[in-house]
């Protein structure tokens, strides 16, 4: 998002939580705006357009339940910390300043933890960066399985069945074919619970399950 775009969002957001009286909301966006500025103009600057405006968002590094495309993320979400408080998992993590436009956004790393589906958080969000959606309607990302590393699709006598046994909508978001794992696409919700479950961790530090964020690039539908 432009910095002529962020400034405007920031004096607006301002100007209507000091009319309430929330000064502790103004103060925090003083802050943020003061802490992403520095943090831009700290990098080379080569670096400072591509850091500033390049999405975290990536393989099993996700949104929280129900977020907007990244398209918008970053200016409709406040910084505000709720989703980021009510968590009883403490899975979603606040970004930190050096993540430019990102700064303080929540983010789930769901090799560390999982998002459980609890939907607290969608309960929270005051300004519907959070859509208030169901759990079966959580669309995070999309498990793909990745078959040259799971046991299961490697090896005829391999057992392991943890993908499957962690899934809370098994028998919809993931089958079993032949005892081998299969991730159906129109039902899984990119909790990531099989990520954090798997196993098998590849060269490259992924697993042999892993969650794409396919539905943060979505277009936005005005």
């Amino acid at each position: 998002m432009p910095k002529m775009k962020f400034h405007k969002k920031f004096q607006k957001e301002k100007k209507a939580h000091s009319q309430k009286g929330d000064v502790s909301i103004s103060r925090r966006f003083f802050l943020m705006a003061s802490a992403m500025a520095g943090a831009m103009f700290a990098l080379p600057r080569p670096a400072r357009a591509i850091k500033f405006f390049k999405s975290p968002v990536t393989t099993n590094v996700l949104r929280p339940p129900g977020a907007v495309p990244e398209e918008i993320f970053p200016s409709k979400c406040i910084r505000c910390g709720r989703c980021v408080e009510v968590c009883p998992y403490k899975a979603i993590r606040p970004l930190d300043i050096r993540e430019g436009i990102y700064a303080g956004t929540p983010l789930i790393f769901v090799e560390e933890i999982p998002c459980y589906l609890c939907m607290k958080c969608v309960e929270v969000c005051p300004t519907g960066t959070l859509r208030p959606i169901q759990q079966k309607e959580t669309r995070m990302g999309l498990a793909v399985i990745d078959k040259h590393a799971c046991m299961t699709w490697n090896e005829e006598l391999a057992l392991c069945r943890t993908c499957y046994n962690v899934c809370p909508f098994k028998e919809k978001a993931i089958k079993l074919n032949e005892l081998r794992p299969v991730v159906i696409d129109d039902y899984c919700t990119g909790c990531g619970l099989c990520v954090h479950g798997c196993p098998v961790t590849r060269k490259d530090g992924k697993k042999a399950i892993n969650v794409e964020p396919i539905y943060a690039s979505r277009p936005v539908k005005w």
